[in-house]
């Protein structure tokens, strides 16, 4: 794919949200979740103990949410870049924390580009590109952001 179509079809992703998508925090995925990576804090995978506190119920591990796995905008994003025959570079991930999510809960998910850059590195120019994810509860809570960055390194 050529250069400059590549940074138009990404360019026109730029600050439109993508239209939500919804989940279930389940309790079996909590366990399954705290199992995988090998946590064995039982706030994540104990309800006795979890009702027995603040929490009241089970809630999710701090990263639970990267492991949610539903976010399209992302998903189309990494198509156009994978369609242009060089893939991307993981720049990074940053995660705000605002309420803990909790067995039961229902998670409303928004995504959109939020930042587009080119810089002329040593080998060519590089792409950096700024996803955010808003996460809120059923009762409209805003409990996790995400902002993850995407980078095109220039084609060999």
């Amino acid at each position: 794919m050529d250069e400059e179509i590549l940074v138009t079809r990404i360019r026109d992703l730029l600050g439109k949200e993508n239209p939500p998508e919804y989940f279930d925090v389940e309790p079996g995925h909590l366990k399954a979740f705290a199992q995988a990576i090998e946590d064995p804090n039982p706030l994540w995978s104990d309800a006795a103990y979890a009702s027995k506190t603040r929490y009241g119920a089970l809630t999710a591990p701090p990263t639970f949410l990267i492991d949610s796995g539903i976010i399209k905008l992302a998903d189309k994003l990494i198509a156009i870049l994978e369609a242009s025959g060089v893939g991307f570079i993981n720049g990074g991930t940053e995660i705000d924390y605002f309420l803990p999510i909790k067995a039961g809960d229902t998670i409303k998910t928004t995504a959109k580009l939020i930042d587009l850059k080119e810089k002329t590195g040593s080998n060519g120019k590089l792409l950096f590109m700024t996803l955010e994810m808003n996460y809120y509860n059923q009762r409209g809570e805003l409990v996790r952001r995400c902002r993850d960055t995407f980078i095109k390194p220039p084609k060999k």
